[in-house]
């Protein structure tokens, strides 16, 4: 032992390093639970996130094995790691600062790690074989730090952007939605207080229904956008679950379409039994409003019966059940069904005036949101020409409360 070089004791250190880096990830783990100042599930909140731990210090460990010339950041196997730490540190929300403090932890864990095995040697390594293990220790710590963070800062950056990009196209088609009703009631107004001087009962009615059509769109994307504002909203929203007969759901979003639906010639079916479900009654409410009046609209006027169907439809995954709304509308051009779920996406805009359609793209996002907030999903499959199907993936049992 007295012969000891520094390339031996760094290996000796890695051997010992990989034999008890489960030891040492759970040194880590009490250190961060009395250091950081936030709940310990939040520390390492998924399995994932904690069996990567051990793995990173066996990194460590294979690093000190290379020559000592070699520089850890030329060691794809531990960067792989921290660029893997980083990505996971991202989705669980963390901060540089706590990424920081549990650097700086494993770093003062490892250095006592070779401390105590020095103590343990029957003959004592010079101190400069010591001082260079612990100077590549730290070095590939400080590396694993800093190739971490560019990754955790990269994937917020790349957020940042693409949430400034979304609002300003979020921006900007609010501002074009909420242009024309304004505008028409600007131009309706003077053109009443003219005609008021003429005294043409029938021309005041027609400006004032005129005036009403347009107030109410407006009150209508206003509510769409409170909706939606709720849904995004980072706070939890209350999930109000009661034992719900999707069909007495399904026959009052008949009654309340009916006029929609008889104005447009559309025969609104609801094709029983529906299930009975443990669920969010006007989430659901809302999922199949949203459906059915966006079937109505986009009815085919070309076919002589025009028909929009809520009904069940078999449904693959366990402890789920579906509900479908069929209809034999336009259907869906093929390029678009990917996007119809996007805000602000119409798949038939370019026909507003041949259909009698406005609309501001805003309601099958909001019953997809709303399906994820009680724990199912939808999907759409359309043939453009002969109609659409929305299929509508729910838990037979509640799904736990969160944000929507």
């Amino acid at each position: 032992m007295a012969d000891l070089t520094a390339t031996d004791f760094g290996d000796l250190i890695a051997e010992r390093i990989h034999a008890e880096h489960v030891s040492i990830s759970s040194r880590w783990l009490d250190r961060l639970r009395d250091h950081l100042s936030v709940e310990e599930n939040a520390i390492f909140p998924t399995d994932q996130l904690l069996d990567h731990i051990p793995s990173l210090v066996r990194e460590v460990s294979a690093y000190l094995r290379t020559p000592g010339e070699a520089s850890v950041a030329a060691n794809t196997s531990v960067m792989a790691k921290a660029r893997e730490l980083g990505q996971l540190r991202y989705a669980q929300q963390a901060s540089v600062h706590q990424l920081h403090a549990e650097y700086r932890l494993l770093d003062g864990i490892l250095k006592t790690f070779v401390q105590e095995e020095v103590e343990r040697l029957p003959v004592q390594p010079p101190s400069s074989e010591v001082i260079e293990v612990l100077r590549r220790l730290s070095e590939a710590v400080w590396m694993l730090m800093q190739v971490t963070l560019d990754t955790f800062v990269s994937a917020y950056a790349g957020t940042i952007a693409s949430h400034a990009s979304r609002l300003e196209g979020f921006n900007r088609m609010v501002s074009h939605e909420f242009r024309q009703p304004l505008g028409t009631l600007m131009y309706a107004l003077p053109l009443l207080r003219a005609e008021k001087a003429g005294a043409d009962p029938g021309r005041q009615e027609e400006l004032l229904a005129v005036m009403e059509r347009n107030v109410l769109r407006l009150t209508q994307l206003m509510e769409q956008l409170e909706m939606l504002s709720r849904l995004q909203s980072n706070q939890p929203s209350p999930i109000d679950v009661q034992r719900t007969e999707v069909s007495a759901v399904a026959w009052e979003v008949a009654r309340q379409l009916r006029e929609m639906a008889e104005g447009r010639g559309v025969d609104i079916v609801v094709d029983e039994p529906l299930p009975v479900l443990l669920i969010d009654r006007a989430r659901l409410e809302l999922i199949l409003m949203n459906l059915v009046s966006n079937a109505v609209k986009y009815s085919d006027p070309a076919k002589s019966r025009r028909i929009v169907i809520v009904e069940t439809a078999s449904c693959d995954g366990a402890g789920f059940t579906c509900i479908a709304v069929r209809d034999n509308g336009l259907g869906i051009p093929s390029d678009q069904v990917p996007t119809v779920f996007r805000r602000f996406v119409r798949a038939h805009a370019e026909r507003d005036s041949e259909l009698g359609v406005r609309g501001s793209g805003l309601g099958l996002a909001i019953a997809a949101e709303c399906a994820e907030a009680v724990g199912g999903a939808i999907r759409v499959e359309s043939q453009e020409g002969e109609g659409t199907t929305f299929f509508i993936d729910l838990p037979c049992e509640p799904a736990p409360t969160r944000a929507a």
